[in-house]
């Protein structure tokens, strides 16, 4: 199954679970999603060809690929796509698979605790904790690739943010947090296939 085209599996058994309205086979490789695509000049595959891998199954190729990863989410892909493929959300979707299978790259590990850390310090207070999530993020990096100057790296904007008010000592906690905690299990439930 590792190199069957979309049109020859039925979806239950492809190794990505794709959310039903991304339809990767109306994609007819215009490139007009990797020309507006901000960070595709730092891909290692482009995010046009991203798609064309799903499109003929080479599920090894883009689970392993850093433009997944690099993929920063700003739906400039999916909003220039003529036959309104999701590209964005087909890097999601390979994102997530790549996580669960274990297949992502070691020196993407501090995007991939980013992301896992920002989500849980949603899930845990309703709303964003700058501290809680820096102190979480950092220390989980520098614990994982012992790359103690990274815990210093962005010190220096502590005065500018405190300035700004944009950094808050007393965070906020939301006022139904059963909400958040809803959206967080119809999420994990829309995801099993």
């Amino acid at each position: 199954m590792e190199n069957q085209a979309l049109g020859q599996v039925p979806s239950e058994h492809l190794p990505v679970h794709f959310p039903s309205p991304i339809q990767v086979a109306n994609c007819y490789q215009c490139g007009k999603c990797t020309a507006g695509c901000p960070v595709a000049m730092h891909m290692d595959v482009a995010p046009n060809q991203v798609v064309r891998l799903a499109q003929l199954g080479e599920w090894e190729k883009a689970l392993r690929s850093r433009a997944i990863w690099e993929c920063v989410g700003c739906q400039t892909c999916s909003t220039r796509c003529p036959k309104e493929v999701d590209c964005a959300g087909v890097m999601d979707a390979l994102r997530e698979a790549s996580l669960a299978r274990g297949m992502a790259a070691p020196e993407r590990f501090s995007v991939v605790a980013f992301q896992k850390i920002f989500l849980e310090n949603i899930r845990r207070n309703g709303r964003l904790n700058e501290l809680e999530l820096i102190g979480h993020f950092k220390l989980d990096v520098v614990l994982h690739t012992g790359r103690i100057p990274f815990l210093f790296k962005d010190a220096g904007l502590a005065p500018q943010l405190g300035k700004r008010k944009k950094l808050h000592l007393i965070p906020g906690k939301a006022r139904d947090r059963g909400v958040v905690n809803r959206i967080f299990e119809r999420c994990a439930s829309e995801r099993k296939p």
